[in-house]
């Protein structure tokens, strides 16, 4: 049995609407993560790894290195204009599949599927949000299998790793939040390939909820009125908060032409909705006047969205180029916008190419480029 590895390196990501992070791979960046119908290469592992049946019988490991930059954010009012710290990261992800094992292909990703960082300097915005960070890391591993020569399915479970920080300063309070979890889902697949040039997918991951625990330091400085005396109260404390990592499906289509030219459409569906609320505990060691000042639910109420990835591949001899646009709909409403999170509706557009140095090993580079609407909220103006 012919085994063969296949490298490649991929770079420079956005986030996507809420916290999601659609890209892990070279393809799925240069493609704007429309590889879902045509996915043929590691990555497939993760975007449609039902799709694994069809591929050549060999192992396939794909190694990438995404950079992932947040551009500040300007807020505005009738007083004052401040800015977020910009944002950085370096993020690793590998693909992985195996060649026929008994009628059947195993696969294994371990990638970024969620993430937030949003850090501001002045006031009102340190009030709430002087730090946001939601870090993650899934390992997903998969299996496949024919159900005839046109149709293959797939299943897996979802691990997955989160890390949180959460602070807060005003004049009269602070916060000061960490925190872990590992948490499980599970995701679906199913490819047909009705004829040599077309592609058809369904795909499904399930929500996951982040509950992450940890400990938390408040002090409140002040009066509340009514019974509660001027003075200065300070908690240490464990603490808990769940958030989501929304379920996701994915319907996609995907045609290739003599010219060895591919044009995939994804319609996506992200069930942001199960987010209805930002609710931090805390345990009895925490004051009754601490816990009446930062533990009252913060709503959320986001709303289930859509998003339209459009890819294009252009397969040469040792060269194949790719292209891609999204339009992504952010899942905020304007009534719960808040500073942790300033999210808004996008257009992005991403390039990429991939060289085939020789039979077992490739290399690639590409880049997305995220445009997101100005937004507007009374409440913070």
């Amino acid at each position: 049995m012919k085994s063969a590895v296949l490298l490649s390196l991929a770079a420079c990501a956005l986030f996507g609407g809420g916290y999601k992070i659609p890209e892990t791979s070279l393809n799925s960046v240069a493609l704007s993560a429309a590889t879902v119908a045509h996915s043929n290469g590691a990555d497939g592992a993760y975007y449609n790894p039902a799709n694994m049946v069809f591929m050549k019988n060999e192992n396939v490991l794909e190694a990438n290195l995404l950079y992932i930059g947040l551009s500040d954010v300007e807020y505005k009012s009738a007083t004052t204009t401040i800015n977020a710290k910009r944002e950085d990261f370096i993020v690793p992800s590998l693909h992985y599949v195996s060649q026929d094992v008994n009628g059947m292909r195993f696969g294994l990703s371990v990638v970024s599927p969620a993430g937030l960082s949003k850090r501001w300097n002045s006031a009102p915005a340190i009030y709430t949000a002087e730090e946001f960070t939601l870090q993650t890391v899934e390992i997903n591993p998969t299996v496949a299998f024919k159900i005839n020569e046109k149709t293959g399915v797939a299943l897996g479970v979802r691990a997955i790793y989160s890390e949180g920080v959460v602070k807060s300063t005003s004049p009269i309070a602070s916060r000061d939040m960490d925190g872990d979890s590992l948490d499980f889902g599970y995701n679906l697949a199913l490819a047909y390939k009705p004829t040599s040039e077309l592609e058809l997918a369904l795909t499904y991951r399930s929500n996951v909820d982040l509950s992450v625990k940890g400990n938390a330091l408040l002090s409140y400085t002040g009066t509340l009125g009514g019974s509660v005396p001027l003075g200065t109260y300070i908690s240490s404390s464990s603490a808990s908060v769940s958030v989501p990592v929304p379920a996701l499906f994915n319907a996609a289509i995907a045609y290739t032409f003599a010219t060895k030219t591919t044009l995939e459409f994804v319609y996506e569906r992200n069930y942001w909705s199960e987010y209805k609320e930002l609710d931090f505990n805390y345990g009895s060691s925490v004051h009754p006047v601490t816990n009446i000042f930062f533990g009252a639910p913060i709503a959320k109420n986001w709303s289930d969205t859509n998003a339209f990835r459009f890819g294009v591949t252009q397969k040469l001899d040792a060269l194949t180029f790719m292209g891609g646009v999204v339009i992504d709909e952010s899942p905020v409403p304007e009534a719960t916008l808040g500073f942790e999170l300033p999210d808004s509706d996008s257009v992005s557009v991403s390039l990429g190419a991939r060289y085939q140095i020789n039979e077992k090993l490739n290399i690639g580079l590409a880049a997305l480029y995220s445009m997101r609407e100005e937004r507007s909220h009374k409440q913070l103006a």
